[in-house]
């Protein structure tokens, strides 16, 4: 079962690789809810989260959103900074207590000059959330409410800002929102496959309050990977005369 969840966990650049990188770039302390950038906004380099996590999220009509990612200790956000004229396509905004690394691009570069293995260890991680992501929209597109809800249980099971103890989740009603913008579904659906949890054993409610058993979720963590060894039958468009 551990086995399932380490096969999932994004993985994180190493204390020492951070620490590597204070020397280049700037740290910074964001209040909780605090907006780091705004989406179309001019991009420049790349952050890494040094403490807490930071929420990226796509302004949807009616006030709604899409909650694209998360970016947890050891990881980064903005990445679109290191294109040419590169711009961010989310919002980011800071949890309680976040601290950041930004290296913008002259500092992205020295780090490269001065330190190439810390420099590509920092490439490979950005890479590695990049895969997560695609990960992310292929089970959009063929999972169902509770299979992708599933799926971000166990991602924020990562962050002990989230976690009880070791293997216990707690959300409350604040975490609602959270959990619509990154399943992609209706508040009434999160609900119903919660519900469903707790029928089966997973999860505990207290008053408004879920408690995951994430050891006994993981055993319902999908498994969506097409057979690669068996070949798709395409059609073959007739001969027009």
């Amino acid at each position: 079962m551990d086995d399932v969840v380490s096969a999932r966990r994004t993985p994180r650049l190493s204390l020492s690789e951070r620490i590597a990188a204070t020397q280049f770039g700037a740290k910074a302390h964001w209040p909780g809810g605090f907006e780091v950038y705004r989406t179309g906004t001019a991009a420049d380099g790349v952050f890494i989260v040094l403490h807490g996590h930071v929420v990226l999220r796509t302004p949807m009509k009616g006030g709604r959103g899409f909650v694209s990612g998360i970016a947890m200790p050891g990881e980064t956000f903005g990445a679109e900074g290191l294109a040419p004229h590169g711009c961010y396509v989310t919002d980011a905004k800071a949890a309680d207590g976040v601290e950041t690394l930004h290296l913008g691009n002259e500092q992205f570069r020295a780090l490269m000059r001065e330190q190439p293995v810390q420099a590509v260890s920092l490439i490979g991680q950005i890479m590695a959330e990049r895969s997560n992501l695609l990960q992310r929209l292929q089970e959009l597109a063929s999972l169902n409410v509770e299979d992708r809800l599933v799926s971000v249980l166990i991602r924020l099971s990562e962050d002990t800002g989230f976690m009880v103890d070791d293997s216990t989740l707690k959300l409350d009603s604040s975490h609602h929102r959270l959990l619509c913008e990154m399943v992609g579904a209706t508040r009434e659906s999160i609900a119903l496959a919660l519900s469903r949890m707790v029928n089966g054993g997973v999860a505990t409610r207290a008053g408004t309050c879920f408690v995951i058993d994430t050891q006994l979720l993981a055993s319902r963590l999908p498994s969506v990977r097409f057979d690669e060894q068996t070949p798709l039958q395409l059609a073959k468009e007739s001969a027009r005369a």
